[in-house]
């Protein structure tokens, strides 16, 4: 058997006689993005679409400097450094076939934790035109009820402190415009690209809203002067694993410590609000519109939403992996019909998308086996999901009368999964930036039926509507005697 080949610059030529490589001379590439939060999801898609066109010789002006602002992401940039930027990115179709491809639009990796200025330093250099983000939903500091950005958070308040180095986002990104604005360097564009419902107008608030703590003028700058668009992100992008690492290594003979590996299907919807030029991203299958809200809606309350439907009420049911709950058909009945009856109906007419067509193509999604997408990683960080995703949901269904008792189910499956116990007595283990509140709370939940509702900080004031507390209680309650697959087989039986 022949040694796989390491995953270096100097190896291209000889991986490219099997796998396609990048085309285009890497060292005629120049920095024109900075990425915060390199992770999985930006190498299968934002990194994807500038090395598509980079293989068409464009774009080649717009090469990506990464950087990661947490202390874990150390290990990124190790791989990063040792592969000089490059990765394997593997697409699995459902029929077991796979398209590799190594990706070069990530030039170099900075982390932020080690060197801070540096980090800094890259942001404010005249090259850099667009500041993206992958944060994370919870990223971005916002209070789930006020909608306000929470200045007494230790990590922003540390920021904000006279004579600080910076050392989460909104302090390095601030610094870094700050620089800017002093050295008379035009501000770049911010480019938020996290499944957050007007991803853009949260970016502006909450940098607006840190740089005016940090400096009144400098926040009245950034007000006037910084530019952030809006954006639709879409690819199923599962966590990395040794198998993944193995088949990269022994089916195609490549010896990557950290391959992408994702679903076929992929979208960006983006708005066309730039300050410094943008990539020609509409040349490499980007939508560029006027109005990013109506694509974005229908992926939130569509899709993270239905994946919220499926990952509590299929764990406790006893799967582990998203394509064997999609496969069931009760569940995927109960998908389906959560889509077209509750989160349809708030959405506003989205052109050129044909609904019926998109909800079933969702499930089958959500199917492919090949992927492997575990249900975990879907319960991961609930506390963010839930409010953005589902509970708008809710709550406009309930202010215009339709149905909403599918979604009130929803929320009863994460109560219960919350309780940190299975339906075989094993462990669940809860990961959530607030797991320790949710556990606690969850676990009255036979004492106190709305005990988890009641936390108006993830809720607002849906404990005090009768009509919800009636649906979600009567689902938990059917939880608890009857468990996960007879409560859906009558939540389905209802139609």
């Amino acid at each position: 058997m022949t040694a796989p080949v390491p995953l270096t610059t100097a190896n291209l030529a000889e991986i490219g006689r099997d796998v396609p490589v990048p085309t285009y001379d890497r060292t005629q590439v120049t920095p024109g993005i900075v990425h915060l939060g390199v992770g999985g999801f930006h190498r299968a898609h934002q990194a994807m679409y500038l090395d598509r066109l980079m293989n068409d010789g464009k774009a080649l002006d717009w090469g990506i400097r990464g950087i990661g602002v947490l202390p874990h992401d150390a290990r990124m940039k190790e791989v990063m450094d040792a592969q000089d930027g490059l990765y394997t990115l593997v697409l699995k179709d459902p029929d077991g076939s796979r398209e590799p491809r190594v990706i070069g639009s990530i030039l170099d990796f900075l982390h932020a934790p080690a060197d801070p200025d540096a980090a800094v330093e890259a942001m404010a250099d005249p090259q850099i035109r667009i500041v993206s983000l992958t944060v994370t939903e919870g990223g971005y500091n916002i209070d789930a009820v006020t909608g306000d950005f929470v200045l007494d958070e230790p990590g922003v308040a540390a920021d904000l402190a006279d004579g600080a180095v910076p050392r989460t986002t909104f302090g390095l990104v601030t610094e870094a415009l700050r620089r800017r604005r002093d050295r008379g360097v035009p501000p770049f564009t911010v480019m938020s690209c996290d499944n957050v419902q007007g991803n853009g107008h949260v970016a502006h608030k909450v940098f607006v809203a840190f740089s005016t703590a940090k400096d009144a003028e400098l926040g009245a700058w950034v007000e006037e002067n910084v530019r952030f668009p809006n954006c639709m992100v879409d690819r199923i992008t599962p966590g990395t694993t040794d198998d993944d690492r193995a088949e990269v290594r022994d089916r195609f003979g490549i010896d990557d410590a950290w391959p992408v590996v994702c679903e076929p299907f992929v979208q960006w919807v983006l708005e066309d609000d730039f300050g410094l030029g943008r990539p020609p991203y509409e040349d490499a299958g980007v939508q560029v519109v006027e109005d990013v809200e109506p694509y974005e809606l229908m992926k939130l309350r569509l899709l993270n939403a239905s994946h919220q439907a499926l990952c509590y009420f299929g764990y406790l049911a006893g799967y582990r992996l998203v394509h064997e709950v999609a496969q069931d058909p009760l569940f995927a009945r109960f998908l389906l019909d959560y889509m077209e009856r509750e989160g349809s109906p708030t959405l506003p007419p989205v052109p050129g998308i044909d609904l019926d067509a998109y909800r079933h193509e969702l499930v089958h999604r959500f199917s492919n086996g090949e992927v492997r997408d575990t249900v975990a990683r879907l319960c991961n960080e609930s506390s963010d999901r839930i409010p953005k995703w589902l509970l708008p949901v809710v709550r406009e269904q309930l202010a215009s009368g339709g149905e909403f008792h599918r979604a009130a189910a929803v929320v009863a499956s994460w109560a219960r999964y919350a309780e940190g116990v299975d339906e075989q007595g094993e462990p669940i283990e809860v990961s959530d930036r607030i797991a320790e509140r949710l556990v606690a709370t969850a676990q009255r939940n036979r004492e106190e039926p709305t005990a988890f509702i009641a936390d108006r900080s993830l809720f607002g004031d849906l404990a005090d509507d009768e009509a919800f507390v009636a649906e979600y209680s009567a689902t938990l309650a059917s939880l608890h005697a009857h468990g996960a697959r007879a409560t859906l087989e009558a939540l389905v039986a209802r139609d």
